[in-house]
Formats: C-alpha cells, sequence, structure tokens
C-alpha cells in the first residue's frame, strides 16, 4: 500500500507550521482545523509551491522532497493535480479548451485519464461550449477539477474547494468529487474546515491547532479520543459510525440504519436501501444508564456498550467524557456526578442512549 510521509517546518513572523505525519494513501485524507492552523500552507508545502528548509516528502515510492540530500521536485515535475478555493479558469476560452489546457501538457504516453471519461465523470458535457461567465460557481468548480484530473495526476490536491459556494452549491457538487475517488480510485488530500465535508470523504485525517498535527490517523479512531474537547470546539466532539441503509419509515419520517450489529433510527435520508450513511453522534446527546431500560422510553435508540476508558476532568469542569466499545468508538459527556452515582468502570456493560437529533444527517439531504 502507497504511503504519503512528511516531514515540514515553517516559519513566518507571526506563523509557524510544524507538521510530521506518514498516512497510507486509500481514500480521502483530510485536513481539518479552524482558520489559521496552518492547513492551506501545508497543502502547499506538498504540492511543492513553497518549500520547507528541511522538509521531507515521498508519496510512494517517489521522494519529491529532502533537503538533507539536496532533493525537491519542483511543482511542473509532480505528479499532482490541484484545485483551489476558487475555480480560476481562463474566462476567454471555452470550457472543453479550460479542460484541454491541463492535458496538452501532459505527454500521450504519461495520460491516464481521458477526457471523455473526466467529461461524463464530472457531469460537464452540457457546458463544453459555454465561457466559464455562462456557469454557476459549482459548475465552474466542477471544471476546475476536471482540468486537474486531466493532467493524469497520481495525487490530487483540494484546497477548500467549496467554500466559496453556497450551502446548495456545495450539495450539488459533494457527490462529484465523491466520484473521483471511487471511479478514478485517486488519493486525494482534502483542505476543509467544515465538519459535514469531512465526514463524508475522509478515511484519515490530520487534525492541526495552531500549526501543529494535533491528530493523525483513521477519521473514526480520532474522533474516538478521549481529549478531542481539548482539539476541536466542543459543538463537535463526538463519534463516526459508518453505517447502512436497511429500511425506511416514511409515516414517521424516519430512516433505520444499521452498525456493527446495532439498529439506530435517524431522520428520514432520501438513500436507497442498502446505501452508506455516515453518521456524526454527538457526545453531549449520548446519556448512560448501568441497565436496560424496564419500561417504554421516548430514546428510540438504547445500544448496549462497554465502557472502554473514562476521561479525566479538571475540579472545575462539570462533566467527562466516557469512551464506549458498541462495535466502534461511541464517547458520551456526563456529568462528574452522574459518573459518581452511576459508579463506572472500565469493562463494565452499559447501554447507551442516543437521541435521534443527535444522528447528522447526511450532506447529501
Amino acid at each position: 500500500m502507497s504511503r504519503l510521509q512528511a516531514r515540514f517546518l515553517i516559519e513566518y513572523s507571526s506563523f509557524r507550521l510544524t507538521a510530521e505525519f506518514s498516512l497510507p494513501t486509500e481514500g480521502t485524507i483530510a485536513v481539518f482545523g479552524p482558520s489559521g492552523s496552518g492547513k492551506t500552507t501545508l497543502l502547499r508545502c506538498l504540492a511543492g509551491l513553497i518549500r520547507s528548509p528541511s522538509g521531507f516528502l515521498q508519496f510512494d515510492n517517489e521522494v519529491w522532497q529532502d533537503e538533507a540530500k539536496g532533493i525537491f521536485v519542483p511543482i511542473h515535475r509532480r505528479a499532482i493535480g490541484l484545485v483551489f478555493q476558487e475555480a480560476r479558469l481562463f474566462p476567454h476560452l471555452s470550457i472543453k479548451r479550460n479542460l484541454t489546457y491541463g492535458m496538452s501538457r501532459v505527454s500521450l504516453q504519461r495520460r491516464r485519464i481521458s477526457l471523455d471519461r473526466v467529461v461524463d465523470l464530472l457531469g460537464v458535457e452540457p457546458f463544453l461550449d459555454r465561457r466559464p461567465h455562462q456557469l454557476s460557481g459549482g459548475e465552474q468548480q466542477r471544471v476546475a477539477i476536471g482540468r486537474a484530473l486531466l493532467r493524469s495526476p497520481c495525487l490530487l490536491l483540494m484546497d477548500e474547494p467549496l467554500a466559496s459556494l453556497d450551502i446548495q452549491r456545495r450539495r450539488e457538487i459533494l457527490p462529484f468529487i465523491q466520484r473521483v475517488h471511487q471511479e478514478l480510485t485517486m488519493p486525494i488530500v482534502y483542505v476543509s474546515h467544515d465538519l459535514s465535508e469531512i465526514l463524508q470523504l475522509a478515511k484519515s485525517l490530520i487534525l492541526l491547532k495552531e500549526g501543529r498535527v494535533a491528530a493523525v490517523g483513521p477519521i473514526q479512531e480520532i474522533f474516538g479520543r478521549l481529549d478531542l474537547p481539548g482539539v476541536v470546539e466542543p459543538g463537535v466532539v463526538g463519534s463516526i459510525l459508518d453505517t447502512q441503509v436497511a429500511a425506511h419509515e416514511p409515516e414517521f419520517g424516519l430512516s433505520r440504519v444499521e452498525c456493527f450489529g446495532h439498529s439506530l433510527f435517524v431522520p428520514h435520508q432520501n438513500l436507497p436501501v442498502g446505501a452508506p450513511l455516515r453518521l456524526h453522534v454527538l457526545a453531549r446527546d449520548v446519556s448512560v444508564v448501568t441497565h436496560f431500560p424496564q419500561t417504554q422510553t421516548s430514546v428510540l435508540n438504547v445500544l448496549e456498550a462497554t465502557v472502554v476508558e473514562i476521561g479525566r476532568s479538571r475540579s472545575d469542569q462539570y462533566a467527562v467524557e466516557v469512551k464506549l466499545d458498541v462495535g466502534c468508538p461511541l464517547l458520551a459527556t456526563i456529568t462528574r456526578k452522574s459518573l459518581h452515582h452511576l459508579n463506572l468502570k472500565k469493562g463494565q456493560v452499559v447501554y447507551a442512549h442516543v437521541k435521534a437529533v443527535a444522528l447528522s444527517q447526511d450532506f447529501r439531504e
């Protein structure tokens, strides 16, 4: 399995980026963090637009940078495609000529993707004879992705490609980004500060905070960490579950999904039975009981779980995180007083109550 290995140190007068990681290039690697955390700087280092004086970068078997050995491959010689926040199309060229501009710079021997394949993949056939100003922002961004793909890259770098679009345009374009990976099996490094995008796309995550790598690895593992509240905003602390749509109950406006032998009810999803659906379960909306409820409750989602770990909290904090195992990590935020009354212990079997509203709907709603 190919890997992306990097080590960068960038110092400016008011900002410092220190990043080191090694990740498999299977699926999409998301770079996530608040504004000013260094996401774009990291991506520009990967592209070769910024040169770290002591940097190292290896993609698969190709070393693109090793300053200790005097190696630095310039951007035009790296097998990468770049997509920025703005489409940056040539206004005087047709959409077809914008697309083929990238292809014209690749030798016939190196071309891995045809124009017809990209046109079909991104659904841009109706626009080929138009000029960029005749397209919506989302349509322009699809063309920008197509132009990057027609450079036949081995790695696609995307710097907040949906940031300049409204919510409707983002919903339209995200499925096309998903198709790029699924149908071309092309590794993608995707920068965003929008968690809803990250949740749908990422297999692995590089979490940045104040110019440093706060966490790196599979996204489910990172969001299952008890120290997550100190790294991301409290409102997004929670677990990520990969589920599959099992049935719909339109009379109640619900869909039932399955995950590790558990059934969960979520707001109705316009997805076929069998479709994958990733959920974000907020820790603050998970409660813990020590016995299965003997009476009816309004909570539809009750999961048998095992206590894996209990976090620590300072005396001036009222809450504590508890890590549960339901086949995958599930975080619950409870009060320290509740922890005392329940007398929770590692290895104890408990029941997690998950409110339906805590299960974030898919971005494609």
